[in-house]
């Protein structure tokens, strides 16, 4: 079993930027594809992004294309989202996962290992 740490949440302001970083301890996840999805409070846990296991394929959510990049260093085990031109809406506890497959998903049931979540908050 992969153990998965998420680290780089706070608080912003809109339009900042803020780096979040997962580190995979227990097995490398180095051959299976990663993922970053959010919660916010009252609302179900939705997919961010994801990024397949070389890390040349990447997927995100409309709502965070063109802003937010996922990247992945398999030397070290560790995964990043990098979220440029926050909004308000972006806030909510953002969790790393681990795939289960080589290939990028985004369906949670496609995750089989969950971090524990670091907060991002974005003031107006």
């Amino acid at each position: 079993q992969v153990q998965l740490v998420e680290s780089g949440g706070g608080l912003v302001q809109a339009g900042g930027s803020l780096r979040l970083s997962c580190a995979a301890s227990g097995r490398t996840v180095s051959s299976v594809a990663m993922g970053w999805f959010r919660q916010a409070p009252g609302k179900v846990r939705e997919f961010v992004a994801a990024i397949n296991w070389s890390g040349g394929s990447t997927y995100y959510a409309d709502s965070v294309k063109g802003r937010f990049t996922i990247s992945r260093d398999n030397a070290k085990n560790t995964v990043y989202l990098q979220m440029n031109s926050l909004k308000p809406e972006d806030t909510a506890v953002y969790y790393c996962s681990a795939g289960q497959r080589a290939d990028w998903a985004i369906s949670p049931h496609d995750f089989d290992s969950w971090g524990q979540g670091t907060q991002v908050t974005v003031s107006s």
